[in-house]
């Protein structure tokens, strides 16, 4: 009886066990999140970089900062549990510093922080002048590739068949029979190189040949191909395109897309020598868009992403308006 009692109680005691492992609280390690500009318009709701992140108490490892996309990794110590309240102190220089409480949890936190009213300047003197057809221009290096000419070359691997190999010379794949090497090659000429370069058979039997040095479907300045022959005598013909590459500038063009007054575009990584060309006051004038990214009509940001591509964000000056 006793021995019964003790099992129900070591029964009971392990599912006390169970249920008190399985209800204990999950811990978090990390928020994730991403901070964006705050504006009714979807559109202006732009990702804030260089935002200054910290948890209140000792609930954080270290202070973190948004990148450019606006996102941020906040490192958690060790026993944050799920649903813990964690006060977030949100500071940068261009938006007004921001305190919120949110949950801990494995969730994508994305939080609005609202810039800092800019100033209003004096009234215009004159009336604004107008910008409008606003697009922007840029080189990027570009490589063309051109069909010169084609070439070919036909060559003859001479032998004759049905003669034992014993062993000695060049032999057939088996070592059977006496064989033959024949080759060719073909320069494409100074700054040219071959593409899709073929090797075919066209004449003798055929059946009875290896392609031993296939290398010119590498293509190239100068192919070579080099067949045994291990029957009588075949033909090869050797063909391949000529082609010409060629390296230059390309221009191109883009148009930023506006909201209010304000407008954004991007440049890839490789682009060079950009400019913004616009129509003020239906006088068409091109502006070099240089390191201070300050124009006589609009100031620019730029944000540079991990792969490089340039975003830019202008805002027109005073006495001046998109029309």
């Amino acid at each position: 009886m006793l021995t019964w009692i003790g099992v129900a109680a070591g029964v009971m005691g392990l599912a006390a066990f169970l249920v008190h492992r399985s209800h204990k609280p999950k811990e978090i390690k990390e928020l994730v999140g991403c901070i964006v500009r705050y504006d009714p318009d979807p559109r202006k709701q732009v990702p804030v970089s260089g935002v200054e992140i910290e948890a209140a108490g000792d609930v954080a490892a270290a202070k973190t900062q948004s990148e450019v996309s606006g996102l941020f990794r906040l490192n958690l110590r060790p026993g944050i549990e799920m649903d813990q309240t964690i006060l977030l102190r949100l500071r940068h220089a261009g938006y007004e510093p921001l305190d919120i409480y949110e949950s801990a949890a494995e969730k994508l936190y994305v939080i609005r922080m609202t810039p800092i009213p800019r100033a209003e300047g004096p009234a215009p003197e004159h009336p604004e002048l107008t910008v409008n057809n606003v697009r922007v221009r840029y080189a990027e290096a570009a490589t063309t590739t051109l069909t010169v000419g084609s070439a070919g070359k036909s060559f003859e691997v001479t032998n004759i068949g049905n003669v034992p190999c014993n062993g000695g010379g060049v032999c057939s794949p088996d070592g059977k029979w006496k064989a033959s090497i024949g080759k060719a090659s073909l320069d494409a000429g100074e700054g040219n190189a071959f593409q899709d370069a073929r090797l075919t058979c066209i004449a003798g039997p055929c059946a009875f040949t290896k392609v031993d040095d296939d290398s010119f479907t590498r293509g190239g300045r100068i192919i070579t191909a080099a067949v045994r022959a291990w029957s009588d005598s075949v033909i090869f013909l050797l063909e391949a395109q000529v082609v010409h590459t060629m390296t230059g500038d390309v221009i191109r063009q883009s148009y930023p897309v506006k909201f209010g007054r304000g407008m954004d575009f991007t440049l890839p990584a490789l682009a060079q020598g950009p400019s913004i060309e616009a129509e003020i006051d239906n006088v068409d004038v091109v502006y070099p868009l240089g390191p201070t990214l300050a124009l006589s009509w609009t100031v620019c940001t730029l944000k540079v992403d991990p792969d490089r591509t340039k975003l830019y964000h202008c805002d027109l000056k005073p006495g001046f308006r998109f029309e």
